[in-house]
């Protein structure tokens, strides 16, 4: 008996090493979304739980039909944690979920040598028109307008940390709606939760900066790991 099952282990463990008996690894995530917005490259921000205000940004590349990991990082979400971008208010601290373009990048800093994607230079007159009467409204202004009122916008220059390397996040970006939100971004780590961006380390921005083209035609999708905001539904 000891000779036989001792052969039946090895056999196990033989077919074990050379992966017969392990279940099949399961698709990259990018390939189990029902939309990854037709480019090649995708950048995925998942939290456990709408709840949640960290999580996980990954970046992908599409390879010969297959995607590929090409790096990860550490994230942070809304103060308030997620909430279905169409359904969003202004003002919550929520990050909204949905998948989404990147209409441009910018920071105080220089953008990272290799940074092919457009790139805005802050200075101390730009600002992010956040206010809800403004004909400006969610947009980059140089200098402020008239009717976007400061207490209602940002003005990009006095967020040293947070905004010195950043993606524009394209929700309430092309379709604008007043009191659904404005100003989400993909940006360096603050001091804790965001008001709504998902940010990462600045290590982490400076190489998503370096890897990102604009030819790829790069989408962000922003979802949960499960339930009606799970990412895969985007």
């Amino acid at each position: 008996m000891r000779s036989a099952l001792a052969a039946g282990s090895l056999v196990s463990a033989s077919l074990l090493v050379l992966g017969a008996a392990a279940p099949d690894a399961a698709p990259p995530l990018p390939a189990r979304m029902a939309d990854t917005g037709g480019g090649s490259q995708l950048i995925t921000a998942v939290a456990s739980s709408t709840g949640s205000t960290t999580g996980t940004v990954t970046w992908w590349d599409l390879r010969n039909g297959q995607w590929v990991k090409a790096g990860s990082a550490a994230a942070r979400f809304g103060a308030r944690g997620l909430v279905e971008g169409t359904a969003r208010k202004q003002g919550t601290n929520t990050t909204p979920t949905g998948l989404y373009d990147l209409p441009f990048a910018f920071g105080i800093k220089a953008a990272p040598g290799g940074t092919r994607y457009k790139y805005r230079a802050v200075h101390a007159s730009s600002w992010w028109c956040e206010d809800n009467s403004s004909v400006f409204y969610n947009r980059w202004t140089e200098p402020r307008p008239k009717d976007c009122r400061a207490s209602e916008s940002e003005q990009l220059a006095s967020y040293t940390t947070q905004y010195a390397y950043a993606l524009v996040v394209g929700f309430n970006y092309h379709q604008r709606v007043r009191g659904r939100g404005a100003g989400i971004f993909l940006h360096v780590n603050g001091r804790g939760s965001t008001a709504g961006c998902v940010s990462v380390s600045s290590d982490a921005m400076r190489a998503i900066l370096t890897w990102v083209r604009p030819w790829s035609e790069p989408h962000i999708a922003i979802g949960t790991t499960g339930g009606s905001t799970a990412i895969t539904r985007y």
